[in-house]
């Protein structure tokens, strides 16, 4: 089968999935396009069914913003009608889904007809999605679609709230490569990030409002008081400049490391302690899947998808969003137990293995044959 895929090629979580999505259907057989404006991050090599076609948007003094969607529906165009695309898949709705329909109509305008997949990640529906200049164009694009899917209950429950939408969407959650990281575990270097007897606490995120970055700060405050530990914040983001104010009042700034954007998260998060991860809204969590993966003890909020990913008493422990004492309480509790940690690590595990990549690839596929059934 012949898919195209829509994604924005960043760090974040619908990029990264929408990747390893395509990847492992290109070594099932199926002939992989990505169609975006930069290679993919995880794309690291091309091959006779993995493609990448690059949206270049031209820059005309007329526009003071650059038209992307305009380009995109138009490359869409072009690379489903040279390469004879049966499905298109689209990740994240905005502007990816609402491109996907013009491309669609301009197809059918040419007797192609081609079914659009959309997959909602999260903030496409909960922040973007949910704006009033925008909801219009998300409703519109949501229903428009052949087939919606969505990465958790929980978001299912916020799109059909927020957008009163009542069409079916398919809950398919987000995956792992559990062989990936499974091999992982016996190349993790404790003492390059560790000093002593030093725990390591681990923070993944765009350090955006909602990731809540002064509760991951006063969480660990919290634990050093009682701990000796160190935090590492992984990622960048408009709360990082805030985050260096506090720690310098609070005269933390030699037990946090800022490692910014980084491709190493995995041997960072093998070799750590505990996941932090106190989000306001959470549609999936994939940083605490990957954590989990790599037996690492998860404490969150119960925001989203959170509450379903990281079970309360098993891989780790959930609290109400913002209370920051319980979640503190719980990091303590696991990291001053040897052998409560030891269990939650093997546990952690064990749930991620839910979550493999060979079982939820054939779901997808699934997805992809019904949609080439519609008329």
């Amino acid at each position: 089968m012949k898919i195209g895929v829509v994604c924005y090629p960043t760090f974040g979580g619908s990029g990264v999935v929408a990747t390893e999505l395509g990847i492992e259907l290109s070594k099932k057989g199926h002939e992989v396009h990505f169609i975006t404006y930069s290679q993919p991050v995880r794309l690291d090599a091309l091959s006779s069914n993995l493609h990448y076609h690059e949206v270049n948007v031209p820059d005309y003094p007329l526009f003071k913003y650059e038209p992307y969607e305009l380009a995109l529906s138009s490359k869409l165009f072009d690379v489903i009608s040279k390469h004879k695309i049966d499905v298109l898949h689209v990740h994240y709705a905005i502007p990816h889904a609402y491109a996907a329909y013009m491309a669609k109509k301009i197809l059918n305008e040419n007797g192609y007809k081609i079914p659009i997949i959309t997959t909602l990640h999260g903030t496409d529906i909960t922040l973007v999605g949910n704006h009033p200049f925008y909801k219009p164009a998300v409703t519109f694009s949501i229903n428009k679609s052949d087939i919606v899917t969505c990465v958790s209950k929980s978001l299912m429950e916020d799109t059909r709230e927020f957008f009163g939408i009542n069409r079916e969407i398919k809950v398919i959650p987000n995956f792992i490569d559990i062989d990936k990281y499974d091999k992982k575990h016996n190349l993790c270097e404790r003492n390059m990030i560790a000093d002593g007897d030093e725990k390591i606490i681990v923070h993944v995120s765009n350090f955006r409002p909602l990731k809540r970055i002064k509760d991951v700060l006063e969480i660990f405050k919290k634990i050093n008081e009682k701990i000796n530990s160190k935090l590492i914040m992984v990622g960048d983001g408009p709360e990082k400049k805030k985050a260096k104010e506090f720690l310098r009042k609070h005269n933390l700034k030699n037990k946090v490391i800022f490692l910014g954007k980084t491709n190493q998260v995995d041997e960072i998060l093998c070799s750590s302690d505990l996941f932090l991860l106190p989000s306001e809204k959470e549609s999936f969590g994939l940083a605490a899947l990957e954590a989990m993966a790599l037996k690492v003890p998860v404490v969150s909020s119960n925001a989203g998808g959170l509450k379903d990913l990281n079970i309360n008493g098993n891989s780790g422990y959930t609290s109400d969003v913002g209370d920051i004492d319980s979640m503190a309480q719980n990091a303590i509790k696991i990291l001053t137990d040897n052998s409560l940690e030891k269990k939650y690590r093997i546990q952690a595990f064990e749930n991620a293995k839910k979550y493999d990549i060979k079982k939820v690839i054939p779901l997808y596929e699934k997805i992809y044959d019904e949609a080439l059934n519609i008329n």
